[in-house]
């Protein structure tokens, strides 16, 4: 207890707790591990960003997904460098404040911010393979009622994506893909789905990757 206190005031201590804003700026949140961070996070970034003519969008990397297991998870540190190292973008920021806020649940994140950055236009953005499992998420009906949604292309889940428990339930309240840039004015609930992203990349993927050959290793000292 005492050592996960005094890492979470490190962090404070070197990260900025809410990036730059404004009354009015319109700013897209996309939440996740991001371990490891790669190319498809970017490119949905900037499809987003582009396509909802967004000022800036916060990358919210987690201390951990509660619906996944984290005992391989890399360090907080390690991530939040890796996500800066790849965007390197002027309207790109990545934050690590969940851990310093001690949030474990997006809607307790959201909230928290909407509470301190009265006016800002936030928007969620999340991949098509994210909104497959949204109806897991703690309040994800909540979720959808604090702000609106963009929904990005990815292969594979853009086929049932919108089938799925949530995008059945939300779907009296998606707008058409060419009104995407008026998403962050909306009230919600308000969705909207993004084509364009056909990068196969995955975090999965890759960790798995990573993990290869460190148990190649294993098996040849054995």
């Amino acid at each position: 207890m005492i050592a996960t206190q005094i890492a979470r005031q490190k962090l404070a201590d070197t990260e900025r707790i809410i990036p730059p804003h404004a009354p009015g700026m319109r700013i897209g949140l996309f939440g996740g591990t991001f371990d490891p961070p790669h190319q498809a996070h970017l490119d949905a970034t900037l499809l987003a960003m582009k396509r909802l003519k967004l000022d800036r969008v916060w990358w919210l990397v987690t201390p951990g997904n509660p619906l996944k297991n984290t005992s391989g998870l890399a360090p907080l540190a390690e991530r939040l460098a890796a996500a800066r190292a790849l965007t390197h973008h002027p309207r790109i920021d990545v934050t690590g404040l969940e851990a310093v806020i001690n949030t474990r649940y997006s809607y307790d994140t959201i909230s928290w911010l909407i509470a301190r950055c009265p006016r800002v236009q936030f928007v969620w953005i999340m991949g098509a393979d994210n909104l497959r499992h949204f109806h897991r998420w703690q309040k994800w009906r909540g979720i959808a009622e604090l702000l609106p949604m963009v929904v990005v292309d990815r292969p594979g889940p853009s086929l049932y994506a919108s089938a799925s428990t949530a995008g059945q339930a939300l779907s009296r309240f998606r707008i058409p893909e060419n009104a995407a840039a008026s998403l962050p004015g909306r009230r919600a609930p308000a969705w909207a789905f993004l084509h364009g992203l056909k990068s196969g990349l995955s975090s999965t993927a890759l960790r798995a990757m990573r993990k290869q050959p460190a148990d190649a290793g294993n098996k040849a000292a054995k």
